[in-house]
Order: C-alpha cells, then structure tokens, then sequence
C-alpha cells in the first residue's frame, strides 16, 4: 500500500478534496491569484505539507480549509473530511446561504418564458 506523500503539488490537492472539479481547473485558480497562502498567491507547483491554511476565492466569497492529509488520488466524496477541514468563517457560510437563497427565489415558475414543460402542458389544454 502506498503511504501519503511528505510533499504535495497545491494543483493536485486541490483536485483530489474535491475542491475543483478538474485539476486545470484548480491549476487556472492559482494562476489567476485565487488561491491564498499566507494572504499571498500561489503558483499551482506550489509545494504543500499537511497543518497549511488555504484560502480559495470563489466568486465573492473567500473559503479556508486546513490541510490534514496529503493524497494523490481524487477521493470519494465521504472520505474529503479525512484529509481536510473546513475552517471558512460562520459569517461567510451565512453570507453563501443568503446568496443561494436570492438565487432561487429570482425567477418564479410561469413568470417570463415557458419552459418546455410548461409549453406541452400549455398545448395539451388548447388542442381539445
């Protein structure tokens, strides 16, 4: 069985806890300046070693996790809590949950255009 590296490249982690959904994609974040250690940006060849804080911006909002494994492989998605811990503060998550919440209640149904359901339904009541 393999052992957990000493040494890990930020890119890869970032992918395997699930954080991006594709490696380039974690890769283009740290190249863009949006991923934080140590309030300064990393480069995605950046070496990391379990106890790290890091900082990830996704959109407006700025999540912290705490590296406590390194992995390779991506893992399943109940198994992420292993090897990082969330830290992101409560007034943060509090501001996601309020953004999520004006998300949905944007556009109720029936307003605006149909939508392809809406429509069949619409032409089943008027071809009697």
């Amino acid at each position: 069985m393999k052992t957990a590296p000493e040494k890990l490249r930020i890119d890869k982690w970032l992918w395997a806890v699930r954080i991006f959904k594709t490696r380039s994609m974690a890769a283009d974040a740290c190249e863009k300046g949006k991923i934080l250690i140590d309030d300064a940006p990393v480069k995605a060849s950046r070496m990391i070693k379990g106890g790290e804080i890091i900082h990830v911006r996704k959109g407006a909002f700025r999540l912290c996790y705490q590296v406590l494994q390194l992995t390779e492989n991506r893992l399943a998605a109940k198994s992420v809590a292993e090897f990082c811990s969330d830290c992101t503060p409560a007034e943060e998550l509090e501001r996601m949950k309020l953004h999520a919440m004006a998300v949905r209640a944007y556009r109720n149904n029936s307003e605006g255009r149909p939508t392809k359901k809406e429509r069949r339904a619409l032409d089943d009541f008027l071809d009697w």
